[in-house]
């Protein structure tokens, strides 16, 4: 993986790029960007391994639908003008791979006049964008499957089956190759291994 290249070939892209040696220290830095706002947090395992709703969460008014279910959580997650997501891949050419089951952290990654934080691990860093859609579909739809304890093939063996599945979790894919206009766009990048 070249992380120069990528924070380059993000930054030609729009996207603005913090790089972190550590979780703690990309935690302390979104704790001095984000103060006295609503927070929505999309579903992430990054987030909740740094534990970003309950220390954002001293200062700000945070949703989550991974630690309060509902309909009511996502509706206030996804209207808050900031945003915190990670993400599935990130290729070295800049691009940002999402795949979603329900839509609704797509849906704020892509509308509204917010501050939009993708928090990622450089083991998410893929050299194009066949490998990062791999990644997204084979290391990170399985154990996401085995977490919310799904019932797809893929939680079974480990591998996508591009499976009929109603709880099936890869139902749409966005790629973001440029910042959504009225969306100010950071990647948070960490030297750590972190998330699926």
């Amino acid at each position: 993986m070249n992380i120069e290249k990528t924070i380059k070939s993000l930054e030609n892209r729009g996207f603005k790029v913090s790089f972190h040696e550590s979780g703690k220290d990309a935690v302390s830095y979104l704790c001095e960007k984000i103060k006295g706002v609503d927070v929505g947090i999309g579903g992430s395992v990054t987030a909740t391994q740094l534990g970003l709703y309950e220390i954002l969460g001293k200062e700000n008014s945070v949703y989550c639908h991974g630690v309060v279910p509902g309909d009511a959580t996502i509706a206030k997650a996804n209207a808050a003008p900031v945003y915190i997501s990670s993400a599935n891949a990130i290729t070295e050419d800049g691009e940002i791979l999402n795949i979603d089951g329900r839509g609704n952290r797509l849906a704020a990654q892509v509308y509204g006049d917010k501050r939009l934080y993708f928090v990622v691990g450089v083991n998410k860093i893929c050299p194009d964008f066949n490998t990062a859609l791999d990644r997204a579909r084979n290391q990170a739809a399985p154990p996401n499957c085995a977490r919310l304890n799904l019932n797809t093939p893929c939680r079974v063996d480990g591998k996508c089956h591009d499976c009929h599945s109603p709880q099936r979790i890869c139902n749409a894919l966005m790629v973001h190759w440029a910042p959504m206009r009225g969306i100010d766009t950071e990647v948070v990048l960490i030297n750590e291994e972190l998330g699926y």
